[in-house]
This record gives structure tokens, sequence and C-alpha cells, in this order.
């Protein structure tokens, strides 16, 4: 059965990120593969600009900015309907983190009703670093307002906690607990953990209750952040 993965979340919480890891490795994995790039509104950061590399890996994708394949703002929903009437085995939806983002999901609601029970996922990608992330209840609130604009509910939270260049084994330790108590308030299970691999391996080494952790994912570092970017919003 085709699986269907919809990732929302902030701004910089890492979406991108995760989306072309999980393409990769489905890919890798023998699985023919799609990415659907939603972002519209982050020109910056683009998950197109990894063109070269997905082909590299045989994943597929369909972007408004993706150059020379004839994928324009105005036939994107045309684009995308390949992601409904293919057989694929995963397809990755990377949303943009606003209301505008969310939107340009709403408009395939039907379409995802359509799918078999059980093939769609709604992953929210939290940074707890990142605006809106910072405690339980700013993350809930933000997920209500993404989920009431996309018309789409979440069914996992993924801890993706960490300051960039920065980044450490704490990071997702904060992350944990914050989404322990996250989870337990809304019920919400979290379905990954994810990082560079020696961070990841340090934290779990811990021995945290797995229930708040979920399935680790271990992250190729494709997106290059620029320090002054996170800490300024742009990205």
């Amino acid at each position: 059965m085709k699986k269907v993965i919809i990732l929302i979340g902030s701004y910089c919480s890492g979406k991108t990120e995760i989306a072309l890891n999980m393409a990769v490795k489905s890919s890798e994995a023998g699985r023919r593969t799609l990415v659907v790039d939603l972002d519209r509104i982050n020109d910056y950061f683009r998950m197109s600009d990894q063109i070269p590399m997905l082909t590299e890996k045989s994943v597929e994708i369909v972007s408004p900015t993706f150059a020379g394949k004839g994928v324009t703002q105005t036939n994107m929903p045309a684009a995308v309907a390949s992601a409904f009437d293919q057989d694929w085995d995963l397809v990755v939806f990377d949303v943009g983190g606003d209301q505008a983002g969310a939107l340009s999901l709403a408009r395939y609601h039907q379409d995802f009703a359509a799918l078999p029970e059980g093939s769609l996922e709604v992953y929210d990608i939290v940074n707890v670093f990142r605006p809106a992330a910072e405690t339980p209840e700013k993350i809930l609130k933000f997920k209500g307002e993404l989920e009431d604009f996309a018309r789409a509910t979440v069914t996992g939270f993924v801890n993706n906690s960490n300051l960039l260049n920065w980044a450490s084994a704490d990071d997702l330790r904060q992350g944990y607990d914050i989404l322990r108590a996250t989870s337990d308030m809304s019920g919400i299970p979290v379905v990954h953990t994810t990082g560079r691999k020696k961070f990841l391996d340090e934290f779990l080494s811990d021995g945290r209750d797995e229930k708040y952790i979920g399935t680790p994912l271990a992250l190729e570092t494709y997106m290059y952040r620029s320090p002054d970017n996170f800490t300024h919003g742009k990205i």
C-alpha cells in the first residue's frame, strides 16, 4: 500500500532536511519514492536546490522551482496529481511553515481523504529552539492553527531539536522533555527522534522511555543553514 507522509512545522524546524532523508532512505531501500515541495514561500532555502542529489538517488520531485521539468506555480496542481495517480511506494509532502504553506496543502484535501485508511501520516516537526515551539502549550497552539488551515490532522510528533552548528545531544534531551509533556497533554505520539548520528547515539544511550522517542532517524546533512539565517529567522 502506498504510504503518504505530510511534514508540517514552524520555520526552520527541519522539515525539508527530514523530507530529503526519508526520501533518500526509502529510495535506497528499493522503494519508488516521490517528494512534493509545497514550501512556496521560502525561495532562499529550497528543496529544489538538491535536484542533482535527488536524481542521483533515484528520487522523483515535484516543485514549483524545479527548472527543466516545466513545473510552475500555475501548473503545480496538475503535477501534484501524480502523487495520487501513480504507483509510488512512498510520497513525502514538504509543507511551508505558515498559513500560506498549510493552505497550499488544503487544496488537496479530497485527494488525501480518498487514500486508503492507514496510508496517510501527518507529522509535526518540532525544534524546541524555534519560535512557537518552546513549550507544550505553544506547540499545541501552533499545531492547531496549521491543522485548521491545512485541513489535516497531526498523527505524530518528530523531535528534531537542534541549534544548527552548535547542536548537541543536550538539544535532543531538551526536546524529549518538552515533547513528552506535549504528547501526554495531546495523546499524540512521538514517532521519530532525529539528529546527526553522533548526537542521536549519545542521546539514545541515556535509556529514556522509548514511548517518547519513537523510531530514531539519523540524518545526513543535505541542507546547509547559516547561523545568521537561523538567528534572524530568514529560514
